[in-house]
């Protein structure tokens, strides 16, 4: 199979309206006769479903949450970046596209890095228009922080509910659209197969996961908005039913899986408190704008962080990374918590944690004003640690949060199956190996508000769709197919629960491909996701049926899926064999520690075809061209 990118040719900065304008557009009488199916309800899935129905387009849109609401797009805390310039500190278009692609490591499609830095701006017209409640300065304007990986500061923000508030604001027009009766919503119901007719994504096959009723849904297009698979780590900072389903399934039908090694690991998170926790909180990355991180300068000091002196303690980063310091991209950051801990000076009972300190930032600005900044922020990890963060620093550590990886898709959003479109987090295309903080609201705003609408239409204008029914062969089999899948599962009646098993399997996973991988560890990760897999199929324990609501059932679904998708994971980073972003393999660093690229031989898109359940899947290269950017060794030095 070989890749097309369709990436529009001509200088960059035109490349994205001239592609508008080569596009064909659907007449505004015709587009009620096509129906679009969006999977997703988070900021991606919102608002292309919004802006879908806005158009006239006949829309599905489906989520396994109760509501839209409660996506898990409202987990994000610290802001939206847009090259606006408001603090005139030398921000523009090209400068956020270039630390974008930066940040990434060079592992990124430049075409589509540009689009996304060009768009920025209009994203945060939208969402003002829409009342997004972003922070304003004294004089009126919307004010801006830092972020890690920039110089720069162009993050807006909404305290620290940034994705909750822009979530409102996206479904307040999907709900507008619900009510005019553009955009039917489906909630409770989980997409579990796509239907490919003739080469064609023409629908999806889904369970309600109250009723357990497994429904047939024919359309002209499918759109899947299903963010990441960060969970198969089991302990991540996402919510707790984010899973892989929808995206592995589409993979098994045909769609190319684009670099699922690079999963990206938060320095910012609370620390694992025991051995039976299941969820990680997030603090976020914003809070590096006025926190120092630390730790004691000896290994084993179990002192209070405030009898510890100045001079006894490391501010690593900033002895490290003087130009960035905290605000060192999260791949850096990550890698240098663990090694400082590795050397026996983390803090905290587990000793797996360093201090993020506010004490200099209340000096010298007072407790108010850092509470108007972050104030919910410090109520969580307070209500969470029994710790008061004014008094004490907070301890933090690196976790499982997003992932770069995702479906492979060209230029225009679609994936190598025909009509199969992916956006948000759930395809591969802007981040490259490392996503740059409060780049994912934007990534997902841009492709569900500005860029799917046009897609779509050149796509359904550019091809001749007959009807397909619901009652067709391939909708027949691919619903036998879903319900054998069910029944599978259920037939097992063994012993141990679901959760235990993706538990052993997100502790494989941590310990041999989460922040370190070795070319040793990932061989020995192939061979115990393959003994896992085997246990599970044997002893798995979920009691009910299906034509109920049934947890055990839905939750053992994903974990079956996991344990496919987690050697599809370990294949790629097996194969990289360079450590660039993210993707830190060990027997390729500097003197220093960092990451060192190899860009003769890695600097592509892997992008790996379906072979089997244990078999090693295809390997097909979309090779990287930078025209606009030089290559270079990242430095935050």
């Amino acid at each position: 199979m070989e890749l097309d990118s369709r990436t529009p040719a001509g200088p960059l900065e035109q490349q994205w309206e001239a592609s508008r304008f080569d596009m064909k557009l659907v007449n505004p009488a015709n587009r009620r006769k096509f129906t679009v199916i969006v999977v997703g309800s988070g900021l991606a899935g919102a608002s292309a479903a919004a802006t879908l129905g806005e158009l006239g387009y006949d829309v599905h849109c489906f989520c396994f949450q109760d509501s839209p609401r409660r996506a898990h797009s409202v987990a994000a805390q610290g802001g939206i970046n847009a090259a606006k310039n408001y603090q005139n500190d030398g921000d523009s278009v090209r400068r956020l596209f270039y630390d974008t692609v930066k940040g990434g490591d060079f592992r990124s499609r430049e075409a589509n890095v540009y689009r996304l830095s060009q768009i920025s701006s209009r994203i945060i017209d939208q969402c003002v228009a829409q009342g997004v409640p972003f922070a304003r300065e004294y004089g009126g304007l919307l004010d801006n922080r830092s972020f890690g990986g920039a110089q720069v500061s162009r993050t807006f923000y909404a305290r620290g509910q940034t994705g909750q508030q822009l979530l409102l604001g996206a479904y307040g027009a999907l709900a507008r659209q619900i009510g005019e009766g553009s955009v039917r919503m489906h909630s409770r119901v989980e997409m579990l197969d796509v239907v490919v007719v003739d080469g064609r994504a023409r629908g999806i096959i889904t369970r309600h996961l109250v009723s357990g009723r497994i429904v047939r849904w024919p359309a002209e297009a499918v759109v899947l908005a299903t963010g990441g698979y960060g969970n198969i780590f089991y302990l991540s900072t996402n919510a707790m039913g984010c899973n892989v389903t929808a995206s592995y399934r589409a993979y098994k039908k045909g769609a190319l899986f684009a670099n699922p090694c690079f999963t990206q690991i938060h320095p910012t998170c609370i620390p694992v408190a025991g051995k039976y926790q299941s969820k990680l909180t997030l603090m976020s990355e914003s809070l590096r704008n006025d926190g120092r991180i630390w730790v004691p300068k000896a290994g084993g000091d179990t002192r209070h962080p405030g009898d510890i002196p100045e001079a006894e303690r490391d501010y690593y980063l900033e002895r490290k990374y003087p130009a960035f310091g905290n605000l060192s991209p999260r791949d850096i950051s990550s890698r240098a918590a663990k090694e400082v801990c590795d050397e026996g000076r983390g803090v905290g009972t587990l000793g797996r944690g360093v201090y993020l300190d506010f004490q200099d930032a209340i000096d010298r600005y007072g407790k108010e004003t850092i509470s108007e900044r972050y104030g919910n922020l410090f109520d969580m990890y307070a209500k969470i640690t029994g710790e008061d963060p004014y008094q004490v620093p907070m301890r933090i550590y690196p976790a499982s949060h997003y992932t770069m990886g995702g479906l492979w898709v060209d230029y225009r959003l679609m994936s190598t199956i025909e009509g199969l479109f992916v956006i948000g987090e759930a395809n591969f295309s802007d981040h490259g190996a490392n996503r740059l903080g409060a780049s994912a609201l934007m990534q997902g705003l841009a492709d569900g508000y500005f860029i799917i609408s046009d897609s779509i239409g050149n796509y359904l204008s550019s091809n001749r769709l007959g009807k397909v029914g619901a009652d067709g062969p391939e909708f027949e089999a691919a619903e036998r197919q879903v319900r054998a899948g069910v029944q599978k599962i259920l037939d097992v009646n063994g012993s141990r629960s679901v959760d235990s098993f993706h538990k052993e399997l997100g502790q494989i996973m941590w310990e041999y491909c989460g922040m370190a991988r070795n070319e040793e560890g990932l061989g020995k990760a192939l061979g115990l996701i393959a003994e896992v897999r085997e246990r599970f199929w044997r002893d798995v324990r979920v009691t009910g049926t299906n034509e109920e609501f049934n947890v055990a059932l839905e939750q053992a679904g994903r974990v079956a899926d996991f344990l496919e998708f987690a050697e599809v994971l370990c294949y790629d980073a097996l194969d990289r064999d360079e450590s660039c972003g993210a993707h830190f393999r060990e027997e390729h660093q500097t003197p220093e520690g960092e990451a060192e690229r190899n860009d003769a031989e890695y600097a592509y898109v892997a992008a790996w075809e379906y072979a089997g359940v244990g078999v090693k899947p295809a390997l097909v290269k979309e090779p990287l061209e930078f025209e606009n950017v030089e290559l270079a060794t990242r430095s935050y030095k």
